[in-house]
């Protein structure tokens, strides 16, 4: 996976730029991250803790960080792709999207949808036969998001802070 623009989108008289999240989009994913009703609980232990995990995920040859930036450079949406090969599903390889944000400033711009379709296209060009993702009962916005988009809420999910 390579450094730099993966892939540019035109929406509404708008460009956005897709890219390989780097070291330096870090304190801007991180804000992201913490832009929302439940990232202000949830984010926020230092950025020594965020640069250990980015570290981690820009070395896994299965995981992709995206960094989108509008035409002035800033990163306005964020969410990070995860190949899972798998036994089930007769070796199925998994597209697991998780972390995604869109800055308010672009929310209602057709962002969001057209990321998710690159997304989809970058899991099937490296294998995946299947996209699935996470999100909090009390997301109702991003459940509809998801139903418009074609995702069928097929399981219930359970966490265990370890």
């Amino acid at each position: 996976m390579t450094m730099g623009s993966m892939h540019t989108l035109e929406l509404a008289g708008r460009r956005f730029t897709i890219t390989r999240a780097s070291a330096e989009d870090l304190l801007a994913i991180v804000a992201l991250l913490a832009d929302d009703v439940l990232g202000r609980d949830r984010e926020g232990a230092g950025m020594a803790t965020y640069e250990r995990a980015f570290h981690q995920i820009d070395q896994d040859e299965n995981q992709l960080l995206v960094a989108v930036r509008d035409a002035d450079d800033r990163v306005v949406a964020t969410m990070q792709l995860t190949l899972i090969p798998s036994l089930s599903r007769a070796g199925a390889t998994r597209l697991q999207i998780e972390a995604v944000r869109v800055a308010e400033s672009t929310r209602g711009s057709g962002l969001g949808t057209a990321l998710f379709r690159w997304a989809h296209e970058w899991g099937r060009e490296h294998g995946a036969t299947l996209a699935q993702l996470t999100t909090d009962s009390s997301r109702t916005d991003a459940h509809r998001f998801y139903d418009r988009l074609g995702y069928l809420p097929s399981h219930v999910g359970f966490k265990l802070p370890l």
